[in-house]
């Protein structure tokens, strides 16, 4: 499992509460992605700086996604490049599903 996390500055005009909007409005179109597991959508408080942490099946999954359509909508609404770092994801732990410990 991957972990990538992915940071990009915002413009002038779109701040927090812009954000908070349009991420929850998109939410449910990644759930359609193939070897997408999860993604947090964050924004700095001060709204300078956006992005998400998510995990993928595999790296493979994340680049063929980080490379098409999201890329060339992140151009354009946010006017810049994002940065990409990958993690291999070596444990886990999460209240909600009550899983914790290590991943094969």
């Amino acid at each position: 499992m991957i972990t990538a996390i992915v940071l990009y500055d915002l413009p002038p005009g779109i701040g927090l509460e812009e954000c908070r909007v349009h991420f929850t409005k998109i939410a449910p179109d990644f759930l359609r992605i193939p070897g997408f597991l999860r993604k947090q959508f964050i924004c700095a408080r001060d709204g300078k700086v956006a992005g998400g942490v998510y995990m993928w099946e595999s790296q493979e999954s994340a680049e063929r996604f980080y490379s098409g359509e999201w890329l060339a909508g992140i151009r354009a609404r946010y006017g810049t490049e994002p940065t990409i770092s990958y993690f291999e994801t070596v444990a886990l732990t999460d209240k909600a599903s009550g899983q914790a410990g290590g991943l094969d």
